[in-house]
């Protein structure tokens, strides 16, 4: 489990910010942590911003919500950008699929941890083709923390690390739960890729 270094809203405490990257396959728990996380630092009564990306309405238009329907709080933006006036005056930051986002969500993660807020962000690592996804790993690359959580494979029960995609679409970004998606692990997603070709 991910321990913050400091918790803390001391005002004799010099404010310094840092990047979490959360990230793992579909059905891993990256929501699960991040609102973990994210509702510790309200314990600690730090201002807390929520971002998700304005098309990721499966559960709720604004809510930041995870498969078992835990909920928070948060602000829709189409752009990465967006984030950097919005979230300025806090201090943490998060942010929901950020692989959905645009290639400036490094830069704008970089220019808010650089400003002393703590950034954390939750993401897919990988595609439906097993293929690095969007800003997510020149974001790990910048981070000063990285969680790589795990799913159960659905075909064998091994652990799983990557998102099989059932639907028959070729298109990269599609939405979907579990009957869009499976998690898989590296055998059982390889041996479902052999069964397209």
């Amino acid at each position: 489990m991910f321990i913050e270094p400091r918790v803390g809203n001391s005002s004799h405490i010099a404010r310094r910010g840092w990047i979490e990257v959360i990230c793992g396959s579909m059905f891993s728990g990256k929501t699960e942590e991040l609102i973990r996380r994210l509702n510790r630092a309200k314990i600690a009564k730090q201002k807390v911003e929520i971002f998700k990306p304005a098309i990721d309405t499966r559960y709720h238009v604004e809510d930041v919500v995870s498969h078992n329907a835990n909920a928070i709080r948060s602000t829709p933006v189409s752009f990465a950008h967006d984030m950097l006036l919005l979230g300025s005056s806090c201090d943490v930051v998060g942010i929901d699929e950020a692989q959905f986002f645009d290639d400036a969500l490094m830069d704008v993660c970089v220019q808010l941890a650089n400003s002393g807020i703590r950034v954390i962000a939750a993401g897919l690592d990988m595609d439906y083709l097993g293929k690095p996804f969007g800003p997510m790993p020149a974001l790990m690359g910048v981070a000063e923390y990285v969680t790589k959580v795990h799913a159960v494979c659905m075909q064998c029960g091994d652990i799983a690390s990557y998102s099989f995609r059932n639907a028959a679409s070729a298109q990269k970004i599609l939405l979907g739960e579990t009957d869009s998606y499976e998690a898989r692990c590296r055998h059982c997603f390889l041996e479902g890729m052999k069964g397209r070709s």
